[in-house]
């Protein structure tokens, strides 16, 4: 009997063990030995690096993409726009552009220069106005004039602007051209004002100015509005903005002639068109005015042949004109802006004619 359940028990531990064998051996030693794959794609962190090289960086007055990072500090020249001085040289190549009233009825034109590295002269080169310092600081620009109004040069001294004035302490830097009779003749160059600006040991880098930008999808906003006419003060001066929806760019005319760029025959373009409404006061007999730019007003911005009807203000006087809309700052699609400063005299409305 002892003998009997001794071998049947012996029996069931064999049994248990061949069971226990047989499950440890059940994965196969090429299951045990094969390798987890790897991906051969690299992380998408590095294959955005490797994207064209032409997209790494924004211009931050623009929203454009650039190949080298814009850190250069803006230059803001003073630009000649009576008809005389028409075509001016190297406005195509300017980040922005402000028109404005000088004294006469004629109108002034402050170039912005800061993502291009051009060779081509700018100008026409004239003088500086308390309110033209004004838009130029703005963008913590170098402040480029030949000459200036006494308040003009009564701002510049005591405020000690970063400037190159032709007439009083940057004479080298400009040159005349003769083929063109003065005071329509003075000219520089971008690589001379910066070489004029390094020398006298101005700030090289300032805070950069920035605009938020839409993007290239976004839909636009407002009423129809591909035709523009900018009446400034003068009936017989009126600035044209025509929309051309291949190129969503409106194009400059000056009554009636298309607004071209002495050095590469090309018409001036803008992404962005703005008109402002600002406070003008005449201060003597010749004419000169104070334009209030920190006041604010109404505003109309043109893009994609759309018009938005906006506001305009700044935050102070370190801070550029930016416009809004419900509270919100409007974008700017990625491109140029020009900016147009008419009197809210007799209303804003009367200087703006559409279609």
């Amino acid at each position: 009997m002892k003998s009997n359940l001794f071998y049947r028990t012996l029996s069931i531990l064999c049994i248990l063990l061949t069971l226990l064998l047989s499950a440890c051996t059940s994965k196969t030693p090429e299951a045990e030995s094969t390798p987890e794959p790897q991906s051969t794609e690299q992380p998408a962190q590095e294959q955005e690096s490797e994207q064209d090289p032409t997209k790494a960086y924004i211009a931050p007055l623009t929203g454009l993409p650039t190949a080298e990072p814009v850190t250069a500090r803006p230059i803001a020249v003073m630009i000649n726009n009576m008809s005389k001085a028409r075509p001016q040289s190297g406005l195509t190549h300017a980040d922005m552009l402000y028109e404005v009233l000088a004294e006469g009825g004629i109108t002034r034109i402050v170039a912005i220069f800061q993502s291009e590295n051009f060779q081509e002269p700018i100008g026409p080169i004239r003088s500086i106005r308390p309110y033209l310092i004004d838009l130029g600081d703005s963008y913590q620009g170098v402040l480029v004039h030949a000459g200036a109004s006494t308040d003009g040069y009564a701002v510049l001294q005591r405020q000690h602007k970063e400037h190159l004035d032709e007439i009083s302490n940057a004479g080298p830097f400009f040159y005349r051209d003769k083929s063109r009779k003065a005071p329509h003749n003075l000219y520089s160059t971008l690589e001379k004002l910066r070489e004029g600006a390094a020398k006298k040991k101005y700030k090289a880098d300032v805070p950069m100015t920035t605009y938020p930008f839409a993007k290239e999808e976004d839909m636009p906003m407002g009423e129809e509005a591909t035709k523009i006419t900018v009446n400034f003060l003068l009936k017989n001066y009126k600035v044209t903005y025509d929309y051309d929806a291949t190129s969503k760019h409106y194009s400059r005319s000056i009554n009636g002639q298309p607004h071209i760029d002495l050095n590469t025959k090309e018409t001036l373009t803008a992404t962005n068109v703005v008109v402002l409404g600002a406070d003008h006061r005449t201060l003597d007999d010749v004419g000169r005015l104070d334009v209030n730019l920190m006041k604010g007003g109404e505003a109309v911005l043109y893009q994609r042949g759309k018009a938005i009807s906006c506001t305009w203000s700044r935050s102070k006087t370190s801070d550029v004109i930016r416009l809004y809309k419900d509270g919100q700052e409007l974008p700017l699609y990625p491109g140029k802006t020009i900016f147009n400063i008419v009197p809210n005299i007799p209303t804003f409305a009367s200087h703006i004619q559409v279609g």
